[in-house]
């Protein structure tokens, strides 16, 4: 009996550490399944996607507030600068009369500022002692180099003597010659004082230039030193416009270009011109760069120091725009808002380019054919501000 029973609790004992074992099998399967603690499922490892921030507005409430829309487009895009120019002097045609030596006028031709004179024409008679005695060295050496030859032959000199001589006599009438020509006495005054043996005792200046007198320092009966400035002679058949360009335009400006220029002195004209210089600098109070045009100025009407305002059209070439009311700008960043399709709008940061005719392009956050509001964008702003719904930043 004591038998039979150890039996029977062997029995029972096997039944129970085979059941213990089946279930610890069960338990141990899923080790090696997708929802293994050391194999993660991909739906439980990847991040979940940040959602896009909406606005939602319903259609009545769009019409109610105005809303209109515009899908961004890439179009050709052009900016008008406008400029103020101002009438100057070509400088290029700007003359200045002094003398080379010491002297004193003794008549005076042109005798006010601003007054037309053509070139070579008569300015003012000057003497100079020093003058003078250099034109006396010129007829002295004309005269020996006409005699030498003969004193010599009488004189009992022999023939290559007088050759020596002749070329002597020759070479102080080329040098005293040089040194009136390099006084500004013309060969006309020259061939006079050696054809008539006389010294021209005032030398008469004459004008450069066809122009007009700007500065006249010349005075009956002054005295005058070398270098000494006497008159400035303006020829204004062309004159210079110098146009101030805005700092933040200057990129968009080059030689070459044309611009439509007027003035109110002339109503209802305009003069095309093309850029001919950039200046270099700006201006350190008006922070401008100074640009040059140049216009004919027939019958001298336009006048220096006139005003004139300046057209310049540049094309951009093609750009992703949208109208300007359609960006706000809080100052750290640029936003638009875009139409979703179901009555909500998804505030998205944007990163803008140039602005012209009231577009503004944009080159970052924005692709094409994408809509945006255009109107109320301030209203939609202010709901989007009320409900804490701010755009996510532009990705690097």
């Amino acid at each position: 009996m004591t038998k039979k029973y150890l039996v029977i609790a062997a029995l029972i004992l096997v039944a129970g550490v085979a059941v213990y074992l089946l279930k610890a099998g069960k338990a141990g399967h899923p080790a090696t399944g997708a929802g293994a603690a050391g194999s993660p499922s991909p739906s439980a490892s990847a991040a979940p996607a940040a959602e896009k921030p909406v606005v939602e507005i319903s259609s009545d409430s769009q019409q109610m507030i105005g809303v209109k829309t515009v899908a961004a487009e890439v179009k050709p895009l052009s900016k008008t600068i406008r400029a103020v120019g101002r009438i100057d002097y070509d400088e290029r045609r700007v003359a200045t009369v002094n003398t080379k030596y010491e002297g004193w006028i003794e008549k005076l031709y042109v005798d006010y500022t601003g007054k037309p004179v053509k070139k070579g024409e008569p300015l003012a008679e000057f003497y100079s002692p020093e003058l003078y005695a250099t034109q006396q060295e010129l007829i002295n050496a004309v005269k020996w180099r006409q005699s030498g030859g003969h004193e010599t032959s009488r004189a009992g000199g022999g023939r290559d003597i007088n050759v020596m001589l002749r070329k002597d006599a020759e070479s102080l009438v080329s040098a005293a010659r040089q040194r009136l020509r390099l006084w500004d006495l013309t060969d006309e005054q020259i061939r006079k004082i050696e054809e008539t043996g006389k010294p021209i005792r005032t030398i008469t200046l004459f004008s450069p230039v066809s122009g007009y007198v700007t500065q006249k320092a010349a005075l009956q009966g002054m005295r005058v030193m070398p270098g000494e400035k006497l008159f400035d002679i303006v020829d204004l058949s062309t004159v210079w416009v110098m146009a101030d360009v805005d700092e933040y335009d200057i990129p968009f400006v080059r030689e070459g270009q044309t611009a439509a220029i007027s003035l109110s002195y002339i109503p209802g004209k305009e003069f095309m011109s093309r850029i001919e210089y950039v200046y270099p600098t700006l201006s350190g109070e008006t922070k401008t760069a100074k640009v040059r045009f140049s216009l004919p100025n027939r019958g001298a009407k336009l006048k220096p120091q006139m005003f004139t305002d300046v057209a310049l059209k540049v094309g951009l070439g093609n750009r992703l725009v949208v109208p300007e009311e359609a960006v706000m700008d809080t100052g750290i960043r640029q936003v638009v808002y875009v139409d979703t399709g179901e009555e909500s709008f998804e505030p998205r940061e944007v990163m803008t380019g140039v602005r012209a005719d009231g577009l503004v392009e944009v080159t970052r956050g924005l692709k094409a054919g994408e809509k945006v509001a255009a109107t109320a964008t301030f209203l939609i702003d202010s709901e989007a501000q009320l409900k804490g719904v701010k755009p996510l930043g532009l990705k690097k």
